[in-house]
């Protein structure tokens, strides 16, 4: 089976489809058919598509290496031996079924014609992207049929599903929110609120994959995320956002729709880091009857503020458990200008009483200084080499380029590179140092800096996201199928957040977790005989005697895998 493009000239101008090509038995040969009507070239660029054939033709070629990477995999599947049965899901399992949520979403999916249920797809899809995170079609073949338990669905009905997920993506969250409020009431008292993005290494943008800056400096057309958690760092909102967008707004209609769709009335305290520090977003909490607790630049500071920071009067040491020291700390509260630009697109500046909290963190110095010496010691051998400018990147930040000529004047021609030594005493200067910004001065510093540094929650999910979950690549087109991907990811992290914090009471780290739903597998060895592959640990035989389940045990009944299956938080 292959595919390509078919152009037709026609009288409205050139028709475009998408053809498959397939062994035909009775003609002995090669058949072929439409696949996909797509429609005019000429209607398409008219459109807003510049370059229809160029666009479609890059799709083919991507269908045909997923439908050989399909072919593949299908071969290895069928000469492999018969596989482990996974089990350790059965944790994330008892969490989505103690929250009830498939009356709702079977209700959702009542005016569709599906001949499947989008609930148990959406079970299948988490529990197969945390105990094996995989291409949907690998997922589909040998990671679904290794889920102990019934999820059975065709490709088509696969692809159908998660297209319509991510169609309706916020009303899913929503329905989980509402069902989560019930259980665990979401404590929205103090929001957790960041931005990430995931690159696509595709050639040519379209309305969601768009060229924007990169978390990790890549060039490709990328897909921004911005994530929201409560108080007890349960995530409770995803927006997904084309890639070429400022995440400064994100904040707000994330905030404001939760607010909107979960009758949320009370005072919410919005925390996030120095990205998303502008005077809009200040305003906006504000004026919403927020409140905002945010990191600022120090290097950016005006020259009075800065030197305020820098200043050692008022410092207080902050000491650990074992009396050494953690981090010194003072405040200040004043009224700070800031200038945004209103409705009617003119700039408004306005005084705003906060809270200012500096802090100097030795080891934060120490790393700080390390990373600055091993940039200066690159800048001096690429000078030393005479490197060209490109090849400077961040390190160009500590030499200055010069064009002069032989008489050392100031030209247009030959690039002079001279070490920036006062950016060098700058950086060294402020090393170790932050500031945090907040509209509560009735909290104390302390509080400030701790309820703050909880967003490492946030980037823990993210990592999480991009390495246990490996949320990319995502090998699919539509936009609405990616974001139903991305939907997964965050319904992946929901239930793992819940688990860890409103079940196990925290004293799991994620990875342990994610570490036994991957390794608790069971082979059968004869009818209503199974054994247990996982590894002994101290967690295995914790968990098991608080939940009271035979997760110890080398050999397993069916009667007792079911029971297993059927726990209940």
């Amino acid at each position: 089976m292959a595919y390509f493009l078919k152009k037709s000239k026609l009288k409205g101008g050139t028709y475009i489809q998408i053809y498959e090509s397939f062994y035909n038995p009775d003609k002995k040969g090669t058949s072929h058919k439409s696949y996909k009507s797509i429609g005019y070239v000429e209607k398409l660029i008219a459109d807003g598509m510049e370059d229809p054939i160029a666009y479609y033709s890059n799709v083919v070629k991507e269908m045909n290496e997923a439908a050989k990477l399909a072919k593949e995999e299908e071969k290895s599947r069928q000469i492999s031996s018969p596989p482990e049965r996974y089990l350790g899901f059965f944790l994330l399992k008892s969490v989505y079924d103690s929250l009830n949520v498939s009356n709702y979403l079977d209700l959702m999916q009542s005016i569709r014609e599906f001949r499947f249920n989008i609930s148990k797809l959406i079970e299948a899809l988490v529990y197969s992207r945390v105990v094996e995170p995989c291409s949907k079609r690998k997922s589909l073949n040998d990671v679904f049929p290794r889920l102990y338990g019934e999820y059975s669905f065709s490709y088509d009905q696969l692809l159908d599903g998660i297209e319509y997920i991510g169609q309706e993506y916020e009303k899913i969250i929503e329905i989980f929110n509402h069902q989560i409020n019930r259980k665990y009431p979401i404590n929205t008292a103090t929001t957790y609120f960041d931005c990430t993005n995931f690159y696509f290494e595709i050639d040519r943008e379209d309305s969601l994959r768009r060229k924007g800056p990169s978390k990790e400096n890549r060039h490709d057309p990328v897909v921004g995320m911005g994530l929201l958690l409560d108080a007890n760092q349960i995530p409770i909102g995803m927006k997904l956002y084309p890639g070429n967008e400022s995440e400064h707004p994100v904040i707000r209609k994330v905030i404001d729709e939760l607010k909107q769709r979960n009758d949320i009335a009370g005072r919410t305290i919005q925390v996030a880091d120095k990205g998303l520090n502008s005077a809009e977003n200040i305003v906006h909490a504000l004026k919403n009857g927020d409140g905002y607790i945010f990191s600022k630049s120090v290097k950016k500071l005006p020259e009075i503020e800065k030197t305020w920071v820098l200043l050692e009067n008022g410092y207080r040491d902050v000491l650990g458990d074992d009396k050494k020291l953690l981090y010194k700390i003072k405040e200040c509260d004043d009224e700070f200008p800031y200038t945004y630009t209103n409705e009617h697109g003119k700039k408004v500046t306005v005084r705003l009483k906060e809270k200012r909290i500096a802090t100097y963190n030795p080891k934060l110095a120490a790393k700080k200084k390390y990373e600055i010496t091993k940039l200066i010691e690159k800048a001096k051998s690429l000078k030393a080499s005479q490197a060209k400018r490109s090849e400077y990147g961040e390190c160009g930040k500590y030499v200055t380029f010069t064009s002069i000529d032989k008489k050392g004047e100031i030209t247009n021609k030959k690039i002079k590179v001279t070490i920036n030594e006062a950016a060098i005493e700058k950086d060294f200067a402020l090393a170790g140092y932050n500031l945090i910004v907040t509209s509560e001065v009735e909290m104390s510093p302390r509080l400030i800096h701790e309820t703050y540094h909880n967003l490492w929650r946030i980037e823990e999910s993210f990592k999480v996201m991009k390495s246990y979950l490996d949320a990319r690549p995502v090998y699919l087109q539509k936009s609405n199928s990616i974001k139903g991907h991305f939907l997964i990811c965050y319904l992946s992290i929901l239930l793992l957040r819940l688990l860890q914090f409103k079940i196990l009471k925290n004293e799991y780290c994620t990875e342990k977790l994610i570490d036994f739903i991957r390794s608790f597998r069971v082979v059968e060895i004869e009818h209503n005989k199974y054994i247990n592959l996982s590894p002994a640990s101290d967690f295995i035989e914790d968990l098991a005697r608080s939940l009271k389940l035979p997760l110890t045990n080398y050999f397993l009944t069916v009667s007792e895998i079911k029971k297993v299956l059927a726990h209940k938080f």
